[in-house]
């Protein structure tokens, strides 16, 4: 059976409230837009990680994989821009 988006939802924001400060340490921070039927999470990188030229890197290899680690059904971590 496939997970419930609505603890899908919740465990997302659970794992960014994990990573944000990290973020936040560096001049940026991430901002949860939603998480759609495929399991994609859409975030936005704000501050310095908007800009960052190495945000999609971070989102990657860290956002990414961390959301992924903690919440079953993730498919995938994207930034939508501004």
């Amino acid at each position: 059976m496939a997970p419930d988006l609505a603890e899908m939802e919740a465990g997302v924001l659970e794992a960014i409230e994990a990573i944000r400060p990290a973020l936040q340490s560096d001049g940026g921070d991430i901002v949860f837009r939603y998480l759609d039927e495929d399991g994609v999470v859409h975030v936005s990188l704000v501050g310095a990680c908007g800009t960052c030229p190495v945000s999609t890197m971070t989102l990657k290899a860290g956002v990414e994989r961390i959301i992924m680690d903690r919440v079953p059904g993730v498919t995938e971590v994207v930034a939508d821009d501004e």
